[in-house]
């Protein structure tokens, strides 16, 4: 009897591929990539041990490893689980299914509204002010806005520069923009541990690739030491960049 492989097998193995290719992203973004591939060798091994070599008191020992390991799993990554769920929740489809059975639209940013920011970072990398501004996208930032003081005011490049002004008690904290209003300032971001950041990118840096791996948002950083614009976006810097560049992905990043 021949083995038959339909279109179901296709998709299944398919499925189960992309599953595991996104798993694999997003163990790789939190930094649990080595723990990912002992989770593989541990089920490679309990597939050779149950099915194949059919030891059974060994094969009896892996499947009440594995049964209490799930909740192990659970528990150990609660927080990157929740992440996915949040980012699957807020996927711009998803976003899109809701607007449309609600009636909502969301608030776009457009060119008015990202000029002054894009002002403001020019002005302030020139003066080597540091700053920090995550552009909230598709995925909700409100315990980010918790975190800090509520301004919910107009985006005006001379707040943002007030806010990060030296002097100013928010200056060292983020600012969350969302629906084309500023929010909030002096807000916590989770920090990355990720050992693949460049030694010489400081802490701002490092809240910025973690806000970026926590959500959707934007992240624009102004470097204190050298007054050098950057943004943090799905886990990925964009380094160095001119008034042009910023805009270019802000806009870019908008649809």
């Amino acid at each position: 009897m021949f083995f038959e492989f339909g279109i179901k097998d296709f998709i299944d193995i398919l499925l189960v591929a992309v599953l595991l290719y996104q798993t694999y992203k997003l163990m790789k973004a939190s930094g649990s990539i080595h723990v990912f591939t002992g989770i593989l060798v541990f089920i490679l091994i309990w597939l050779v041990v149950s099915q194949v070599l059919e030891m059974r008191l060994l094969g009896s020992i892996f499947d009440k490893l594995v049964s209490v390991g799930v909740l192990a799993l659970i528990v150990l990554f609660q927080e990157e689980i929740r992440r996915f769920l949040l980012t699957l929740g807020s996927h711009r489809h998803a976003n899109a299914l809701v607007r449309f059975l609600t009636g909502n639209r969301k608030k776009e940013l457009d060119h008015d509204d990202i000029m002054p920011i894009v002002m403001a970072c020019l002005s302030m990398g020139k003066q080597k002010v540091g700053a920090l501004i995550v552009m909230e996208n598709h995925m909700p930032l409100d315990d980010i806005v918790r975190t800090g003081d509520l301004i919910d005011a107009n985006i005006n490049q001379r707040l943002i520069e007030n806010i990060f002004f030296k002097n100013s008690p928010l200056h060292d904290g983020a600012m969350v923009v969302s629906k084309k209003r500023i929010k909030a300032a002096g807000c916590i971001l989770p920090v990355s541990h990720n050992l693949d950041i460049p030694k010489e990118l400081g802490l701002r840096h490092r809240a910025a690739m973690g806000m970026s791996q926590a959500s959707d948002a934007r992240i624009i950083i102004v470097s204190e030491e050298t007054g050098s614009i950057s943004m943090a976006y799905k886990g990925q810097f964009h380094l160095r960049l001119t008034a042009e560049e910023l805009e270019s992905l802000l806009i870019q990043n908008n649809d």
